[in-house]
């Protein structure tokens, strides 16, 4: 990996794509530490260092936000509208004919399904953007701070459009500059943004479990996490990159004189094919009841039960439900993003199939056989990996949103061996380019 950023640097225009994207990384990372207009910046860096590393229900986003959701910035929101639009467009598109019309056209479609992405993306930052607002101003953000309702100075209706304005601008900017990444940069926008996110939390995080510790001044604990989180990046590493790769041939054809075809490739299954998704949809729902039962008033025998199974990371209840709505969410998202029937009407079309299967149903029935049988392990992977987290709550007090957790360890993996495929591709391309000239 260090090789192919050596390469990648020592080539001018690679290097012009590396340093563009640093300086977005910069502006980006500046514009976490901005605060919005009409928030008492003291008071809220001392309620955030009240709360420490339980950060109760606000953790998982402000750890996708860089740290800039509890500091309420400009872009507190950060990338999550974007991600939340992203994933509701892809559902659609199976739900709703005429996004799977556009999704065919090919690249007009997508441009299209693009647009429509950035306009719920708004949406949403201004429906999530006024319940932050919302939440600072009741003082529900930082449960147990003394000075939590003194967070928002000004509590007028201008004031508090102004900062929700304030927000849904800094969310637009953040998905400006991850475009910009895209088309002038290095990898997927989006998916750098979220990687420099989750990344800028890690000291602050590793550095609180060494103070927590108390063995050898906490240089143990210190010690053995970044341990467990080498076996975690190894294990993550090893299982993304597995596939099971279903052999295709496709016939000869004739055309004039010419022969075409007779070729033979792979369809390359993955076995964790939902990525990190089912980990996000399981902390989500998750995160709705102890949600209602927060902002729910009195002292109600339903809100008593959900405070007292589904808020605590280490109780069995909630280590159960996290579980079994990741293996759920894996086979959901797989089912609606691969269509074995679409594949196996594709291959015929153009004349392939699978050796040993008749074309057409069959194929699909096949296809579709062997996916279950690969999701069943990489559903399982993906909920024990999110599970690491919990242990880690009960062996070293940490909190929740573990550095080494099961979402960032996942996300992190995933963009950077991205990251690198798509350095190394392009260097291969510049050296077969030199090679032709």
């Amino acid at each position: 990996m260090l090789t192919a950023f050596a390469r990648a640097f020592r080539t001018p225009d690679l290097r012009k794509k590396l340093l563009f994207t640093l300086g977005i990384i910069v502006v980006y990372r500046v514009g976490t530490h901005v605060p919005i207009p009409n928030v008492n910046y003291q008071a809220v860096q001392q309620c955030v260092k009240e709360a420490g590393a339980n950060q109760g229900l606000f953790g998982l986003v402000n750890m996708f936000s860089g740290g800039a959701l509890l500091q309420i910035t400009v872009f507190a929101l950060g990338i999550m509208p974007y991600i939340t639009a992203s994933i509701i467009l892809q559902l659609l598109t199976v739900v709703i004919p005429r996004l799977e019309a556009l999704k065919k056209e090919g690249q007009a479609g997508t441009a299209k399904i693009t647009q429509y992405t950035r306009y719920l993306t708004v949406a949403l930052a201004i429906l999530q953007g006024t319940g932050l607002v919302a939440t600072a101003r009741s003082g529900a953000l930082f449960n147990g701070c003394s000075v939590a309702t003194s967070i928002v100075s000004d509590q007028a209706i201008f004031a508090t459009i102004t900062m929700v304005i304030c927000m849904t601008a800094g969310t637009a900017l953040v998905m400006w500059l991850g475009e910009l990444i895209t088309d002038r940069g290095i990898g997927n926008g989006m998916s750098i943004l979220m990687f420099i996110s989750i990344a800028a939390t890690f000291p602050s995080a590793l550095w609180a479990i060494k103070k927590q510790g108390s063995l050898a001044g906490g240089w143990i604990e210190f010690g053995t996490v970044i341990a467990v989180g080498l076996v975690m990046v190894a294990l993550v590493v090893f299982v993304e990159q597995a596939q099971r790769r279903i052999p295709v041939q496709y016939a000869k054809r004739m055309i004039g004189r010419r022969s075409y075809g007779g070729t033979s490739t792979y369809i390359p299954l993955k076995v964790n094919q939902a990525g990190v998704i089912p980990v996000i949809f399981a902390s989500s729902l998750l995160y709705i009841p102890a949600l209602i039962a927060q902002f729910a008033g009195g002292k109600s025998g339903w809100k008593t039960w959900i405070e007292q199974n589904l808020t605590k990371g280490d109780h069995p209840i909630y280590i159960t439900s996290y579980f079994l709505l990741i293996v759920f969410f894996a086979f959901f998202y797989v089912a609606i993003s691969f269509n074995p029937e679409e594949v196996a009407d594709n291959m015929k079309k153009y004349g392939g199939f699978i050796p040993g299967i008749r074309a057409g149903r069959p194929t699909a029935e096949y296809l579709s056989y062997v996916l279950n049988r690969i999701t069943w392990p990489g559903s399982l992977y993906l909920g024990l990996i999110a599970l690491v987290p919990t242990m880690a709550l009960v062996g070293f007090g940490a909190s929740q949103n573990f550095p080494f957790g099961g979402t960032s360890i996942l996300i992190i993996v995933g963009v950077g061996l991205e990251t690198v495929k798509q350095i190394e591709s392009q260097l291969q391309q510049r050296n077969y380019e030199g090679f032709l000239r």
